[in-house]
């Protein structure tokens, strides 16, 4: 049985919990953004719109998540990486890890302001709404749309490094590199 808490060997309970509960977020948030691209901005799209809000809601659940589990993070001990990895491959976990906790820290906030730029609340599920990080500014709504894309993919190139280097751990070297984060 999984502990709570991580040990040298292996992530806990709650651990294991918010890197499964936000990869899946962060995938389908990926999955519906690049959805979201193709739908034509002409007209009144509701369905567009729909989705626009939704993806805006669960970007801020991802942040919020992201928050508790770096709040978890720095209470916990992180597992040793399995003993046989040459360093550069070490450095690069961990450099990619950097990457991951970096974009989901710039991901929401630049989509928080680009919607505060285009002058559209940023709602969370109707229980409050944030407040704006800037004024009304097309200008900066504009340079936002492409920051914001242009994060989202390189979040998608890290996610199948990451996604990929896990499998090969698994069924090319067979060791316990992923089965450190499975309950």
């Amino acid at each position: 049985m999984t502990s709570i808490n991580n040990t040298e060997g292996h992530y806990g309970v709650i651990a294991i919990l918010f890197h499964w509960s936000m990869a899946f977020l962060v995938i389908g948030l990926a999955a519906l953004g690049l959805y979201m691209v193709t739908l034509p901005d002409v007209g009144f799209n509701t369905k567009k719109i729909v989705l626009i809000l939704y993806h805006k809601e669960v970007g801020i659940l991802a942040f919020v998540l992201l928050v508790a589990r770096l709040g978890w993070r720095v209470t916990q001990v992180l597992p040793q990486l399995v003993a046989h990895l040459p360093d550069w491959q070490k450095i690069a976990a961990r450099f990619v890890h950097l990457c991951f906790y970096a974009l989901l820290i710039a991901l929401p906030i630049s989509g928080w302001v680009m919607s505060s730029a285009a002058g559209i609340p940023v709602s969370f599920f109707g229980l409050f709404t944030l407040p704006d990080l800037v004024d009304s500014d097309d200008y900066l709504f504009h340079r936002f749309i492409e920051l914001h894309k242009w994060l989202g993919y390189v979040l998608i190139l890290l996610i199948f490094v990451h996604v990929g280097a896990a499998l090969r751990h698994h069924f090319v070297f067979k060791d316990d590199t992923l089965r450190r984060m499975l309950p």
